[in-house]
């Protein structure tokens, strides 16, 4: 028998390896969740294998020589999930327990949404449906659109343990995510558990992590092989022996997300880390939707002002989405709400927007400023003693040349 047939070309079926990111280097991690160096795969294959959210695995060459090529997670994901099937994965069922859970997301959970909750009916289905099979949920939205209200909602509506981890304010991902090693002249040096750990070994819990987008990337390696659902562990490097903990059965991790330009700190999402959720995009709110909420939360006060912040407010988020908009900034419905309750508290309407949203755009230009011409904006709003409008409605065919105030 020659040489050549003393081996099979192609891949090795067992060889397949998920890469992760260890400081500038790219380890690979084998099926066991095991960290087995580069193993003689090239810093190219390994960092593309990472970037794009890839697998490797080992291939046989015509001269038997072995290499690495990049294969699809799937590969890799159907090698773990058999020996993870409590953890994050759609349950074997039988039809009636099918059957329940289907009816818990499509008639069951659409009375358990908060009416102050502005989100469309399917999302908040698939919201529930998300959690109910315990996958990871990125919530995106602008600032102040109901992120992190509806993750609270989900919280109550699920009757669940949860748990809150700002990682925009973190200084130090490793202490927050893993723990910390302490000296003490009893114990000696040991090693404390962080929050987070606690919170992963609790079942069914909902574990928000809130701003991951301003997470510095140290948090985003570490939470690698938490939220991958065909791993599902953390390594506690920090502790003697690197012991590994499992995510306990049931658990949802909830992320939000500040997506844009106008938002600072703000860092461009790896995508090996965003293809580990699924991504539901929180609503806008247009000035109707904005004016029912305002009024179920307000009911005392004056309609005329709720339907003015509501106004205001879609105003600006019109002029900030459009490519040749005179305001960069938007008032956020979070902005909108306290504008509300300032006036129910018995400040103006001027008053609230001066103190509520005013900060929110640059005086830079002067009368030509972004400041200026959100006042403009809100005097076309207030009104005299006598309850009318302080400035009139300019005529449509007049000319407009040389008015100070908005035209809309």
């Amino acid at each position: 028998m020659s040489k050549m047939n003393e081996f099979k070309v192609g891949y090795v079926s067992t060889e397949v390896y998920k890469v992760e990111k260890f400081g500038n280097t790219f380890k690979l991690i084998d099926t066991q969740g095991v960290k087995v160096g580069t193993l003689g795969a090239t810093t190219g294959v390994r960092k593309s294998a990472f970037n794009q959210g890839m697998a490797v695995q080992a291939y046989i060459n015509k001269n038997g020589k072995k290499s690495y090529r990049k294969v699809n997670m799937d590969v890799y994901n159907s090698l773990v999930i058999p020996m993870n099937t409590d953890q994050g994965g759609v349950q074997f069922e039988d039809k009636g327990d099918h059957t329940a859970i289907k009816d818990f997301i499509h008639k069951g959970s659409v009375s358990l949404k908060p009416t102050e909750l502005v989100m469309e009916e399917l999302k908040w289905k698939y919201l529930i449906r998300s959690a109910v099979r315990a996958k990871n949920i990125m919530m995106t939205g602008p600032s102040g659109c109901g992120k992190t209200m509806a993750s609270k909602a989900l919280v109550n509506a699920l009757d669940r343990p949860d748990f809150y981890f700002n990682l925009g304010a973190t200084q130090d991902p490793r202490a927050t995510l893993i723990g910390n090693t302490h000296f003490d002249k009893k114990k000696g040096t040991y090693f404390s558990e962080s929050a987070f750990v606690t919170a992963i070994k609790t079942p069914n819990a909902v574990i928000l992590l809130d701003e991951l987008s301003r997470a510095h990337p140290d948090a985003w390696n570490i939470l690698m092989t938490v939220l991958d659902q065909g791993q599902r562990y953390l390594r506690l490097d920090e502790a003697d022996g690197s012991p590994i903990v499992n995510v306990a059965e049931g658990v949802t991790f909830i992320a939000t997300a500040n997506i844009g330009n106008e938002y600072t700190s703000t860092r461009v999402m790896d995508r090996a880390i965003l293809d580990r959720f699924v991504t539901i995009e929180m609503d806008v709110l247009d000035d109707v939707k904005e004016l029912g909420l305002l009024k179920f939360m307000f009911p005392e006060v004056n309609e005329y002002d709720l339907k003015a912040i509501a106004e205001i407010s879609h105003h600006t988020r019109t002029q900030s989405m459009s490519e040749n908009g005179k305001l960069t900034s938007m008032v956020s419905t979070r902005a909108s709400v306290e504008m509300a309750g300032l006036i129910y508290d018995g400040f103006e309407l001027n008053e609230a927007a001066e103190i509520s949203i005013y900060p929110f755009f640059s005086q830079d230009g002067g009368v030509d400023s972004e400041r200026t011409y959100i006042k403009q904006l809100v005097q076309k709003y207030q009104r005299d003693e006598n309850g009318e409008p302080l400035f009139k409605e300019v005529d449509d065919t007049e000319s407009t040349e040389g008015d100070d105030i908005p035209q809309f």
